[in-house]
């Protein structure tokens, strides 16, 4: 992989999807680095160091200098490593600006209250964040749509931010359906979308970056099983 006399290192867990998104990047560029698997319950130094704010990954090291928060360690690699690989930002201000505007969407209209859903210690929480999942679905099919104007990706031809955003969400939102029967995407409401997912998921930067999908779902009834039995401690 290219990366010349530059150092990645990137904290991560194996179950990020946030990690997923820039460990896509990397391999789509052709980029070496070093993964540092980062332990959530046991949070190294490094961790605490390098992101104290937030105290989450990915973080990624360029040269030792720590970035945190997954989109904007996408668009650095993107700048810092200019013209090597595929561009996934596109160069037009305005048709970035919309890009942004729809991983914001993403971020904030899908995935949080797809969060809340799998959290939410009441019925109320949980209808109204399946609300919120529905309304943003339909509207990310539309968006596609538009954006996509009849090619394979949100950002045309070949895969763009917005494409990286959600479609490393789209193992823990198979898991999720297979665990609860809840799926943000349906054949019948947002075939696009269906089909766009197969195409995402089938490209060799996401098999590398994503998750296998049973050792994520075995995972993921763990932590299922986990939060009830703090609910029912709590309760």
């Amino acid at each position: 992989m290219a990366g010349g006399a530059d150092e990645l290192k990137l904290l991560a867990t194996w179950f990020s999807p946030f990690a997923s998104r820039v460990m896509f990047v990397l391999h789509l560029k052709g980029l070496s680095y070093e993964n540092i698997e980062e332990d959530l319950k046991n949070k190294s130094e490094l961790l605490l160091k390098s992101n104290p704010m937030h105290k989450k990954v990915p973080v990624l090291f360029h040269n030792g200098k720590p970035l945190c928060e997954s989109m904007v360690i996408v668009e650095y690699i993107e700048e810092a490593f200019a013209g090597v690989g595929p561009a996934v930002v596109p160069a037009d201000p305005y048709e970035r600006a919309i890009a942004r505007f729809w991983v914001n969407y993403i971020d904030n209209k899908l995935v949080a209250p797809w969060f809340q859903v799998f959290r939410s210690k009441t019925m109320e929480e949980k209808a109204e964040g399946l609300k919120q999942m529905t309304v943003a679905a339909a509207t990310l099919e539309n968006a596609f749509e538009e954006c996509s104007k009849g090619r394979p990706f949100f950002g045309g031809d070949a895969v763009g931010i917005i494409d990286i955003a959600l479609g490393c969400q789209v193992g823990w939102m198979r898991a999720s359906a297979a665990l609860s029967g809840i799926s943000i995407f349906d054949p019948a409401k947002t075939p696009l979308l269906m089909a766009w997912a197969e195409r995402f998921t089938a490209l060799d930067a996401a098999r590398a970056s994503m998750p296998e999908f049973d050792r994520l779902l075995a995972y993921a009834k763990m932590r299922q099983a986990e939060s009830d039995a703090a609910n029912a401690a709590t309760n």
